[in-house]
């Protein structure tokens, strides 16, 4: 089952240094979820080659424009390009607002109706769920309402022993059974264990994204134990005083973080149009948590 990020965009604020404002794309099973909406993001998924009109969700942290600048646009190529699919967007109440206005003054009636669903910062919550995945979003700490999001696998069913089913002739229709934990029984009346015909499934994976936040330690169990864990990392340490003042984390802070959640990877964005040079932000993290990387633009990280 395919897990893995794509980052469009992990720049603060505003677009520098060829580094866009944030933006990602989840590939989950061949489903896309965007992740944040900042300017650019149309351009990034071209670019990237990822298919806007494969996205049927849109998770939107909080209501600065690095965060969802780019979404009306986006939602406005996909209305010229014939969209009538529902698109689902979880987000802040108010949001639902700026949309409606924009499309009302731009007389742009969509092609495709949107769900929307309004998120909270007062508590965690699940908000959204499907065959394989759950959804929740946390409450973060920021100068306006933000939410942070973990996206976490369901349990898989084990995966069959291929060559045992061929060897036996099992029919296909009786795959299922086996897998949920039926036994098989031939023509001759000999069982074979559901045990004996499949493999543990792979352990399920999970990814938290950690936007816009002050480091208060508050969200740490609604990340504990995650495979990826994005997180901003605005500063160095050195303006730890600016980053408290700005609601915002060092990449010392993001890899305590990780570090106190037992999270297996952390990946370091939200940089400072101030920092040209990325490097000294992931040694900085690597000093307290080994397994720090940089969101890089373009890159892809296998959860």
């Amino acid at each position: 089952m395919r897990f893995d990020v794509t980052i469009l965009g992990s720049s603060s604020a505003t677009p520098i240094f060829n580094r866009n404002p944030s933006a990602q794309v989840l590939n989950i099973n061949e489903r896309l979820f965007l992740i944040d909406c900042g300017e650019g993001t149309q351009q990034q998924l071209l670019k990237n080659g990822i298919k806007a009109q494969r996205i049927n969700h849109i998770f939107i942290s909080h209501l600065h424009g690095d965060h969802y600048l780019g979404l009306v646009g986006l939602l406005s190529s996909l209305h010229l390009y014939g969209r009538i699919r529902a698109m689902e967007i979880f987000g802040p109440p108010e949001l639902k607002e700026i949309l409606d206005i924009q499309f009302k003054y731009s007389q742009t009636n969509l092609r495709y109706p949107i769900e929307f669903y309004a998120t909270q910062t007062e508590r965690s919550a699940l908000i959204y769920e499907n065959p394989d995945i759950r959804v929740e979003s946390f409450p973060l700490e920021h100068r306006i309402p933000c939410t942070g999001f973990r996206f976490s696998e369901k349990n898989r069913l084990p995966k069959i022993i291929r060559e045992k089913v061929e060897e036996l002739n099992i029919p296909v229709d009786v795959i299922p059974l086996i897998k949920k934990g039926a036994d098989y029984t031939d023509e001759t009346g000999v069982v074979y264990k559901a045990s004996d015909l499949t493999l543990a499934a792979d352990a399920p994976k999970s990814y938290a994204y950690c936007s816009d936040t002050v480091c208060n330690w508050k969200y740490i169990d609604q990340i504990r134990g995650v495979d990826t864990l994005y997180h901003e990392a605005t500063f160095m340490n050195d303006m730890a005083d600016r980053a408290a003042e700005t609601f915002h984390t060092t990449a010392l802070q993001a890899a305590e973080v990780a570090r106190f959640a037992g999270v297996k990877q952390l990946l370091l964005g939200h940089f400072s149009a101030r920092y040209r040079e990325l490097e000294p932000l992931q040694d900085e993290a690597r000093t307290v948590f080994a397994n720090s990387r940089l969101a890089l633009e373009g890159q892809t990280f296998v959860i």
